[in-house]
């Protein structure tokens, strides 16, 4: 039985480009973690579940629809054991909403190790984030050489090889499409082998500005930029991150010719298309998990913990998140405004976060001493001014979203903060987004946000007591323009403005 198609016009068409490219030619998706994970059960059998990450949700349209193959690492023993029991390099996915074979890259875990916790995280995790304290770190000593040398280049090299293995000899030129900043130089090593593929590589975090790449080697941001510029369309979240992308290709690559008027790097006579996309959520889906019945009845529960005015953030619990300065800044909004106590409560969604990372734990630490603060010095009765939970819990998050007046996001730096645009299109209440204006999302959002610098705490302060105080017919009108924004650049927007670049290049 076919399926019907879509209500969405612009999906259909999403549908017709990506069927009318495969026809053609075969797709390959490359990134850290793929859409299908194995876990080991306690009888020893293997569970197939659904991967995690923005990367498989933003792709889920043509997960769902198409044929093609997706290249991840093999994250866990299950893997490995799904593996050696297909007994060849491919294993199609049992789940019935994917129709995408997986080809697991393994490699000795030592090299994972070098490759994972000490380049990818957290060297270039924080040299993307600003997370570096540039009079003291990063310390790029023999342990950080040594681990691009013998972990970045060989797991890169692995996935280089595995996807230059799944083109047949002959075959029309494949569609590569890659994703983020663990796999920086898979675009110039497939370049080699496979010199008429059509490569686009998408970096789902922050470009940080060029200066910022003076804290690496040459080698090491050389050997970054000159593969992406082998790629022949380079994708950055937002039009700030493909600035910063050409002006470190303009600092840092030798012999590379600029356009800034028309966003492309020449480097040898390739050019590469530098384009801004900015990765979105699928709107109806979001709204299906807030109104499951499990969603709903974390909604009944949390409404008990609701007051008057309800703030709400939800991130996972790192230091680009900004968690500290939100608290300070709810902190100064408390003790200035005493008329408040007891008629706004703060809900605090903090999923746990690379916690073998010192950075993240003394962060943590942090948090959780402020929240006790906060709580001890306005606390009464039955009134807790911050409820916080600590668990990765997406259902409950949403449920979350759908009671806040206020949603804080206020990160120093992200890619995206796909929460800003999660909560309005699923809240019930006219709720106010406080965004700040170093996030991605903050571009197409900033017509209904109330935009904050994430270093200002009066700012922030002020901020959310304008919130609290906004006169009903704003809030609608500023969460009515919120939604129409986030309905019309979706993640189909997102997905289909790319394959048509793509599509572009292949005709």
């Amino acid at each position: 039985m076919e399926a019907s198609p879509p209500s969405d016009p612009r999906k259909q068409e999403l549908l017709d480009l990506c069927g009318a490219l495969l026809a053609q030619r075969r797709l390959i998706v490359a990134s850290n973690r793929g859409p299908l994970e194995f876990h080991l059960n306690p009888d020893g059998n293997l569970q197939p579940r659904r991967g995690s990450g923005a990367v498989v949700t933003a792709l889920s349209s043509i997960i769902q629809a198409f044929d093609f193959t997706w290249v991840a690492n093999a994250m866990g023993e299950g893997d490995r054991r799904a593996l050696e029991q297909a007994e060849g390099r491919h294993i199609q996915s049992p789940l019935p909403s994917q129709r995408v074979a997986m080809r697991y890259v393994v490699t000795p875990r030592r090299v994972y190790h070098k490759f994972y916790n000490i380049v990818c995280n957290p060297l270039l995790w924080f040299l993307h984030h600003y997370m570096w304290s540039a009079p003291y770190t990063p310390n790029i000593d023999n342990t950080v050489h040594d681990a691009w040398s013998n972990g970045y280049g060989p797991v890169n090299r692995a996935f280089a090889d595995a996807i230059v293995s799944e083109v047949d000899q002959g075959a029309a030129h494949p569609i590569v499409m890659v994703h983020d900043y663990h796999l920086y130089l898979v675009a110039g090593m497939v370049r080699q082998a496979l010199p008429q593929a059509i490569i686009q590589h998408f970096t789902h975090v922050p470009w940080p500005s060029p200066s910022s790449w003076h804290l690496l080697p040459d080698s090491m941001r050389s050997a970054i930029c000159g593969s992406l510029c082998d790629a022949d369309v380079a994708g950055f979240q937002s039009p700030w991150d493909v600035h910063n992308f050409l002006g470190t290709c303009h600092w840092f690559l030798k012999g590379a010719e600029i356009d800034y008027e028309a966003s492309t790097v020449t480097v040898n006579g390739h050019r590469t298309l530098v384009r801004a996309y900015p990765v979105s959520i699928d709107v109806a889906d979001v709204r299906r998990i807030a109104s499951s019945p499990r969603a709903l009845e974390y909604e009944r529960r949390l409404e008990s913990l609701c007051a008057e005015h309800t703030i709400v953030r939800v991130d996972r619990a790192e230091p680009s998140k900004n968690v500290v300065r939100s608290l300070r800044a709810y902190h100064i909004m408390l003790d200035r405004h005493p008329e408040l106590h007891e008629r706004v409560t703060f809900l605090a969604f903090l999923v746990p976060s690379r916690t073998h990372i010192r950075q993240y734990e003394r962060y943590m630490d942090e948090v959780d001493g402020l929240i006790r603060t906060i709580n001890d010095s306005f606390g009464r009765g039955d009134w807790r001014p911050i409820q916080v939970f600590h668990e990765n819990n997406y259902t409950q998050a949403i449920a979350g979203m759908r009671l806040y007046d206020t949603l804080l996001v206020n990160p120093v730096v992200d890619g995206m903060s796909l929460v800003a645009k999660e909560g309005p299109v699923i809240n019930t209440k006219n709720g106010v987004l406080l965004l700040s204006e170093s996030s991605g999302a903050y571009g197409q959002l900033k017509e209904g946000a109330l935009g904050v610098a994430p270093a200002d705490l009066e700012g922030t302060a002020e901020a959310l007591y304008q919130a609290i105080t906004m006169s009903p017919e704003e809030r609608e009108r500023r969460a009515t323009i919120l939604k129409e924004a986030i309905k019309r650049e979706d993640a189909t927007h997102w997905l289909l403005s790319q394959l048509q670049d793509i599509a572009a290049l292949a005709h």
